[in-house]
This record gives C-alpha cells, sequence and structure tokens, in this order.
C-alpha cells in the first residue's frame, strides 16, 4: 500500500517562531527539522534522545520525504543539545496556536462552551538525581477533561510550591469561559480572583488549610441537612454506578452562599457552596468521603457535579495515561531541560492521541503509530484517511 502523502507545512508553521538556540558554527541539520522528528519519534514510541535518534535512523527514506534533512537524520547528540538548550517556556510558547485549533474542533465535536479544566500537579518519579542535588520533576498542569486536551504546564520545585506555580499557569492559558477546578492547596483568594478576572469561573475544593471557611461551610450545610433544607434553593443530585465488584453512589449537592458568609468574606465573586458525598461499597464493606466546595458559578446541581466530577479527569485520563502510555514515572532523563521538555511533549502527544477517532485504546493507538506511517501522520496533523 503505498504511503499516503499528509503534508508537514502547518506543523512546521508552528515552529516558525522559535528561536534556535544552537551555536551558528557547523550547524548541519534544519533546527524545525530536529523538533518535529522529537514529535513524531516520541509519538511512535520514543522515550529519550537515544531512541529519538534510532526511531530517526530507521526511518530515514519517510522522513526525507516530509522534512528539508540536506545532511540526513540528525544523530542523538543533536536530539540531547537542541532539547538541553531549548527554553522549555519558549518551546511551549509554540503550540498555543496549535492548542486554540484543537480546542475549537473539540468544542465543536463535543458542543460543550463552558468546559471543564482542572489543575492539578504530578511528580514524575524516578527523575531525581541525588548525587547532584537534583529532586524529581514536579510539574502543574491545565487539563480540558471534557476535550482531552492539555492545555499548559509549569514546572516547580515540588508540591509545596504548587500555589506559586498556578498563577503562572494560568497566565498561560485562555480560560475565558472555562470552569476551573483545583484541589485544595490551591483555593486561595488571589487565584479565585485571577481566574474571574481571566474570564473564568472556579469550583476550588475546601479542606483544612482554609480553617475557618471550611468549618463555617460544612456547619451551614450540615445545619441545612438537619432541617431538610427548607426555605433554602439546594439542589440534588444523585448517580449511582456499578462496575468492577463495587458499587458507586454519588450525592452532590448545589446551593447559594448565605448572606452571612458572603458578607464576611472576601473571595471574589463568591455565588455558591457545595459538597459531593461519594458512597462506594465493595465486598459488603461501605466507605463515605464527603468532599465541600466553594464557586463562583450560580447554583446549578448538574453543572457543579460535572466540575467536581471532570476535576477527576486529570488524574483518571491525564496523569494515569502519561504512566501507563509515556511510562513518565519510570522516566531515568535527569537534565532539567529535556525533562521538562520531555514532560511537555508527553502531554501535548497524549492529547493529539485522544483527538483521533479510531476506537483503540492510547496505548493502542501509540503503539500504532510506531507501526503504521501513515497513522503517524494522521495523528500529528489532525487529518484521516
Amino acid at each position: 500500500m503505498a504511503t499516503v502523502r499528509i503534508a508537514l507545512d502547518e506543523v512546521v508553521g508552528y515552529f516558525d517562531e522559535l528561536e534556535d538556540p544552537r551555536s551558528t558554527i557547523n550547524q548541519k541539520h534544519p533546527f524545525v527539522s530536529v523538533v518535529v522528528i522529537a514529535l513524531m519519534a516520541v509519538l511512535a514510541g520514543a522515550s529519550g534522545p537515544t531512541t529519538i535518534a534510532q526511531w530517526a535512523e530507521y526511518k530515514e527514506e519517510f522522513l526525507r520525504k516530509l522534512l528539508d534533512l540536506p545532511n540526513g537524520v540528525p544523530r542523538k547528540d543533536v536530539f540531547r543539545r537542541v532539547l538541553s538548550l531549548l527554553r522549555p517556556d519558549a518551546f511551549q510558547a509554540c503550540f498555543t496556536t496549535w492548542l486554540e485549533t484543537l480546542r475549537d474542533k473539540a468544542a465543536e465535536t463535543t458542543q460543550i462552551d463552558k468546559p471543564v479544566y482542572a489543575v492539578d500537579g504530578k511528580t514524575a518519579r524516578r527523575s531525581h538525581d541525588r548525587k547532584n542535588g537534583l529532586g524529581a520533576l514536579h510539574s502543574v498542569s491545565i487539563w480540558a477533561s471534557e476535550y482531552g486536551l492539555s492545555m499548559g504546564q509549569v514546572a516547580c520545585d515540588d508540591k509545596s510550591n504548587e500555589i506559586d506555580a498556578i498563577p503562572e499557569l494560568l497566565r498561560l492559558v485562555d480560560i475565558s469561559g472555562a470552569i476551573i477546578t483545583i484541589d485544595a492547596m490551591g483555593t486561595q483568594k488571589e487565584i479565585a480572583a485571577q481566574i474571574v478576572n481571566q474570564g473564568g469561573d472556579y469550583v476550588l475544593t475546601l479542606k483544612g488549610n482554609q480553617g475557618t471557611l471550611h468549618r463555617n461551610v460544612i456547619q451551614y450545610i450540615d445545619e441545612l441537612v438537619d432541617n431538610d433544607f427548607a426555605g433554602v434553593e439546594a439542589r440534588h443530585l444523585t448517580m449511582t454506578k456499578t462496575a468492577h465488584g463495587r458499587k458507586e453512589t454519588r450525592c452532590y449537592t448545589h446551593l447559594p452562599v448565605p448572606d452571612g458568609l458572603r458578607r464576611d468574606s472576601s473571595w471574589k465573586k463568591f455565588r455558591s457552596i457545595g459538597v459531593a458525598i461519594t458512597a462506594s461499597t465493595r465486598d459488603g464493606k461501605e466507605t463515605v468521603e464527603k468532599r465541600y466546595y466553594i464557586s463562583s458559578l450560580p447554583v446549578g446541581v448538574k453543572q457543579f457535579a460535572r466540575a467536581v466530577r471532570g476535576h477527576w479527569g486529570i488524574e483518571n485520563s491525564c496523569h494515569w495515561s502519561l504512566d501507563m502510555n509515556f511510562r513518565e514515572d519510570e522516566s531515568r532523563i535527569r537534565e532539567p531541560a529535556i525533562r521538562e521538555n520531555f514532560s511537555w511533549m508527553s502531554r501535548f502527544l497524549l492529547s493529539l492521541l485522544k483527538q483521533h477517532p479510531s476506537k483503540n485504546t492510547v496505548i493502542g493507538r501509540r503503539r500504532a503509530c510506531g507501526w503504521d506511517d501513515n497513522f503517524l501522520l494522521e495523528v500529528l496533523t489532525g487529518s484521516t484517511t
């Protein structure tokens, strides 16, 4: 079967403004070609500069038809040098237009005009180098749960620094019209105000780090439960799911902020509070978990429930997939810039894999990229034949 020719002009064009960090002396390989080959190789299963170069060597004839390669395919040292010199923030910025295009297509396909963007951190556990005082890479990212898109990433020293990283991350992404969900560590007044100022809404988890507010919300909701929510515009939704021998019931309650809480609060656009109760039964044993939230959304329990469920998409659809399909937790890449650039490539390429209409699993699609050049080009360009 003849190779289907799908032009890479548009993909190459996303990197036209990316500055080549290499010395101008003795350059044999066009910078953009090196970057695009790296993307294609990782999509096909490569896990570092060495395996990128190995893949490129096997695919030289194929790559020569698609890219400018006057001196053949680069060696591993070229890929290592480029990925180590390339500034992660500049590299990620090149994907802005690409992501906007993918987001618009996903919005049209899903018909969701107010998407849930989940913000959470993840540690690449084996990326540390204790001998040289380098801790494991910890990054905070935004995952558009219903779209299957990673919208941005910022690396930070450790989980305790997520509060500093989240505002920087939010500035990188157009969040207007989106619902931003964040775990309790990111439940900060400044972060809530930034979300609103950028045109988004928030659903933020309450825990002990917001002591007084947390206690007041719990007390208020508990009192309403005792009175069966009499006189309050509360909305309720119950969902039950049975799978793999476990029955799970989720009960959501969403209600307006009482005057006392609103009057004593400086949270921007603080409009509603909510609670999600999850009861799981397995092997005759039941566990119950309650989570409380504050939000800028008006009362609407279906939208509130969608936001709460959507937040877990970053764990189930993004983080889990990165570990299972890209083996991120097993990565031994330790050079700071390379590991951060690889982390972003993995998230972006996972997004591309999720956009392809194939009914195969994500890991099956990635394997197919390694086996079938046509399929790889379909995933990379968003085209199907």
